[in-house]
């Protein structure tokens, strides 16, 4: 798996014009864990969509290049995006609660790309359905696998979601912010999950997240984006000796039991930060 995306732009059009959301993101990856980072807004969710061209109806899409291997998403047909969608990239999203239909049953809902993308019968679905539960350590997977999402604990939510992304055997897994609705008990848990299946299944993994010491131990490659683009790229074990100041502020802004402070730090922006080069 090769995915490529170059100059890549996402707006908006509103009632006071045309607003950018994503601008002139560039970034290439194979088979590794890249983390992107950021305050809510900088535009990580959308970069994330528009590898799928998830992005909402309304939005404005356009890249020099965005290729997934030998596709070229902006240009593909419905069908070729099917190709790609579910069977190889999943897309984990934040919160269960609001990403599981809440009619389907937690088997059914992994059956479903079992019988899309690799053509297996209900009965062969359903039996594979509870084993991909039990790949993702549900305890009891087939009692779990007659349950609807209101019956769900967020992890178990988490799970049964991660289960439905896996079920089409991806080379590339997006999460979304997908342990923030967690505590950190079940969060560090689900986060091993990942871990282990994506080394595992040798997948390529894009890890989204405000967490930049989670993200500093998880990833290889970590893209700071601020204000729509992306301001700094490092390697995951050298966050903490970034140079821009926008990163700085962010692993400065945390509070710590270790070394508590009477106030935290407030990020001094700068114009330039914002710029596009």
């Amino acid at each position: 798996m090769q995915l490529e995306i170059e100059d890549l732009h996402i707006g908006f059009p509103g009632p006071r014009g045309f607003a950018p959301a994503v601008r002139g993101v560039s970034f290439a990856m194979g088979a590794e864990k890249l983390g992107i980072v950021g305050e809510s807004g900088s535009g990580k969710s959308l970069t994330a969509r528009a590898i799928l061209r998830l992005t909402p109806p309304n939005a404005v899409l356009r890249a020099k290049r965005l290729r997934f291997d030998d596709i070229d998403v902006l240009s593909a047909s419905p069908r070729a995006l099917g190709a790609i969608r579910g069977r190889r990239a999943g897309l984990i999203l934040q919160d269960p609660k609001f990403a599981l239909n809440p009619v389907m049953t937690a088997g059914e809902q992994v059956a479903e790309p079992l019988r899309l993308h690799k053509g297996l019968s209900r009965r062969a679905a359903r039996a594979a359905a509870v084993e991909m539960l039990a790949q993702v350590r549900i305890n009891d997977p087939a009692a779990v696998a007659h349950r609807y999402p209101h019956e769900l604990s967020g992890g178990m939510g988490q799970r049964v979601m991660i289960a439905m992304m896996l079920a089409g055997d991806p080379e590339l897994l997006i999460a979304d912010e997908a342990t923030s609705a967690l505590d950190a008990t079940v969060q560090a848990e689900i986060l091993r999950l990942i871990e282990d299946l994506v080394s595992r299944r040798g997948m390529g993994l894009i890890l989204i997240s405000h967490d930049l010491p989670l993200v500093s131990h998880f990833c290889d490659r970590v893209l700071v984006m601020y204000a729509g683009r992306v301001v700094e790229a490092v390697p995951a074990a050298e966050l903490r000796k970034s140079r821009h100041p926008y990163t700085q502020g962010l692993l400065l802004c945390p509070p710590s039991l270790m070394r508590p402070r009477a106030r935290l730090p407030v990020l001094a922006r700068q114009p330039d930060w914002a710029e596009v080069a």
